[in-house]
């Protein structure tokens, strides 16, 4: 008798080996024959396409240094199938985030942008970008686009001047290598990339090489004052400070691995980021000057001319391919960046395919994620399968290979909430209405269509919700009938720089991506965050696209950051609540069905983040020339919150929660004005008293726009 049993084999990713034992003397013969259907077996067995040994069994690897026009070398790794039966189109990464491993012998598994492209065949393309790990030249963050123009001006023509190169002109001189020098193409090109690779795929579709048919920026970089390093004005402090103590580390010549990475020597991010006082003590305890970009970042706390040139938005002309933007509605850190490429795209590129792809994905969660759940909140499939199988797998094979033309919306959009797809012409949806959620007495919300009727000497904002910067208003309008602020109704709290509020109660020194879902009660429950709701809603609200807190408020100190989240108040108690007696069909709509978004059960009274934003408040009238508040005088405070597609139920409530920190996420307000905060001392951060103002003449209120969906928008994937 033989027993066989199967173990994974410790050498051989994905494949099995077997062990035999002899219960009895068998014929060596028969033992033999079994043997080799054994081994036959386990050769047959297929190995998993995401891993390196996939392609080292089916991609021949061959690494280059590339010459660009100004004679500096890219380290470029070139993935190429081994069958060479027929030709593959170039599917091209450019990264700073290291195009390694190194050696020809070393492989990285092939996923792509997504699963199955390493089965379709590509030539896979990583390349290292000037300046980091093995490539050569000096490295820029955000290199500035040069103000050439023109595909006559990207010619691989060499030249000796270096100020003519940039992230375009080093795309365009790579695919135009890559086609001469690489056999076995069929002369078709994509670029695609997540996050800062997703902004080098951008600015490398500015003037188009001919052959780059196809570029998927996702999550890209758009403009870094407003992607990643602040959010109208107030820097992101937990982000940058993580991310550069290690991505911005000096490199004296090439290298092949990360540098050490920062120990905090704590998990406790809030507590690291509050000992550690006002910023300046980030280069006299750590940095020690010697992080260049964290430098920069002190001296230019304003848009000027240092983030402005680091735009690249203004530069998105003359693209000739077929564009698919990927974003993710709770990504923490890049949405600026996929709405506003679009948008530019689709304003001054006609006649090119460009679509949009928003899901309800945290930074690159479509690629890293399954998409089915994000916190407590549950989204009722794997809506990043779905988006790999049925978005961007059928994208490239379409352009790059010739297959079917994808079943795609112009902008394809995830509603959470109700959990559905959705295909549109343009985004935001042509038919959102403008309306009102208008902070009142007794911490109520009301939604309107319209603001009471003002004074006429009242500045009022109307009119769609606009992602345009504040216009220039007056810096404080006097108080009505030569009333002070404080007789004015309002509600007021004291903001403490000493206790800031938290935005997170994980305990961690990363950004924690699961608060933009998060339960708000932990912040509800304190006295420094005034909350205003909506009765329970009697029909479905559905918020599509930006929207604009219209704030009016009042300071006892010179400076102030302005908090505004939107929260969807979930009804009901927990299934779990032993004090819970409600017959069970009244408890009905807490159990996760088919009509009830799929929800996992949630807390009872589940607050779920739907979108939240921060304002500087001395950029209130100009990010480039800030100013103090006055003391004690009514202002108008105006600021975008971005993008969202939610419905908020029936029996839900609409919250609005308004406080002045959000830490570590970001950095505090001294509170006093200072020029520049990264400068600010110790005796600069005080307390201070904080008025929203809810009177005729002053009414405090957030434009939503609101969209009735019809099942004309509804997007199904196409059957199998």
């Amino acid at each position: 008798m033989i027993e066989i049993r199967t173990i994974q084999h410790p050498l051989n990713d994905g494949g099995h080996w077997f062990r035999i034992r002899l219960k009895q003397r068998l014929h060596w013969a028969v033992l033999s024959a079994l043997l080799a259907i054994v081994i036959t077996a386990c050769r047959s067995e297929p190995i998993p396409e995401d891993g390196p040994a996939y392609a080292a069994a089916h991609y021949n690897k061959r690494e280059f240094q590339i010459p660009m026009r100004d004679g500096v070398k890219l380290y470029t790794v070139v993935y190429s199938p081994k069958n060479t039966a027929i030709t593959y189109p170039i599917l091209l990464m450019r990264t700073p985030y290291r195009a390694g491993p190194y050696g020809t012998d070393e492989y990285r598994p092939l996923r792509g942008p997504g699963r199955d492209f390493a089965r379709d065949g590509y030539i896979f393309v990583f390349q290292d970008v000037r300046g980091k790990f093995r490539s050569e030249g000096h490295f820029v963050n955000m290199r500035p686009h040069r103000s050439l123009t023109g595909a006559a001006a990207k010619s691989a023509a060499p030249t000796d001047a270096s100020s003519t190169v940039d992230e375009s002109t080093d795309a365009y001189d790579t695919i135009e290598w890559l086609l001469h020098k690489i056999p076995g193409h069929n002369g078709r090109v994509g670029m695609w990339g997540i996050s800062y690779p997703g902004f080098y795929s951008a600015a490398g579709m500015i003037d188009t090489h001919p052959a780059l048919v196809a570029v998927s920026p996702q999550a890209p970089i758009a403009d870094w004052y407003w992607d990643d390093m602040h959010h109208h004005g107030a820097f992101t402090l937990a982000l940058a400070f993580r991310f550069f103590a290690t991505f911005g580390q000096k490199r004296p010549e090439p290298i092949s691995e990360w540098p050490k990475r920062f120990d905090f020597a704590t998990p406790d991010g809030y507590g690291f980021y509050l000992d550690l006082g006002p910023l300046k003590h980030v280069n006299e305890r750590y940095f020690h000057g010697d992080i260049d970009f964290w430098n920069h970042l002190a001296a230019h706390p304003n848009y000027d001319e240092f983030w402005q040139k680091r735009n690249l938005l203004p530069h998105l002309r003359n693209i000739k391919s077929n564009i698919l933007t990927v974003g993710g509605f709770f990504d923490a850190e890049d949405l600026y960046g996929p709405l506003h490429i679009y948008r530019e795209i689709e304003d001054h590129n006609p006649g090119i395919q460009n679509t949009l792809v928003m899901g309800p994905w945290t930074h690159g969660g479509w690629r890293r994620t399954d998409g089915e759940s994000l916190g407590l909140a549950h989204f009722g499939a794997k809506t990043s399968h779905i988006y790999q199988e049925h978005v961007i797998g059928p994208f490239f094979r379409h352009y790059l290979k010739g297959g079917p033309k994808p079943n795609l919306p112009e902008v394809l959009a995830f509603e959470t909430g109700h959990n559905r797809w959705h295909g549109f012409s343009t985004w935001p949806p042509p038919s959102v209405r403008t309306e009102r959620l208008l902070l009142a007495e007794g911490g109520r919300a009301q939604h309107t269509s319209t603001l009471p009727s003002q004074p006429a000497e009242v500045a009022t904002t109307e009119g769609p919700v606009s992602d345009s910067q504040p216009a220039a208003q007056p810096a404080a309008l006097s108080p009505a009938l030569g009333t002070s602020a404080a007789e004015i109704a309002h509600d007021a709290f004291i903001s403490d720089p000493a206790k800031p509020v938290p935005y997170t109660m994980s305990i961690t020194t990363n950004l924690a991506k699961t608060y933009m879902t998060e339960d708000q009660r932990f912040a509800a429950w304190r006295p420094d965050v005034l909350v205003y709701q909506t009765e329970p809603l009697e029909n479905d609200v559905t918020l599509a696209g930006p929207m604009r807190a219209d704030l009016w408020v009042s300071t006892t100190g010179t400076a102030a950051d302005w908090v505004v989240k939107i929260i969807d108040v979930f009804p009901g108690q927990p299934p779990e609540d032993p004090e819970n007696e409600e017959s069970s069909a009244e408890r009905a709509p807490q159990s996760p069905t088919a009509t009830d978004q799929h929800h996992r059960p949630y807390p009872g009274g589940y607050q779920m983040l739907v979108r939240g934003e921060i304002m500087r408040g001395r950029f209130r009238n100009s990010y480039e020339r800030p100013e103090p508040f006055v003391p004690d005088t009514v202002t108008k405070v105006s600021f975008e919150l971005w993008d969202t597609f939610h419905t908020f139920r029936k029996g839900h409530r609409i919250m609005v929660q308004v406080q002045s920190s959000w830490f570590p996420l970001f950095d505090r307000n001294p509170q006093t004005y200072v020029a520049n905060i990264f400068n600010a001392e110790e005796a600069d951060f005080r307390p201070a008293t904080h008025r929203i103002h809810r009177s005729r003449a002053f009414p405090s209120s957030i434009a939503i726009g609101v969209l009735d969906l019809s099942a004309a928008s509804r997007w199904q994937p196409p059957a199998p």
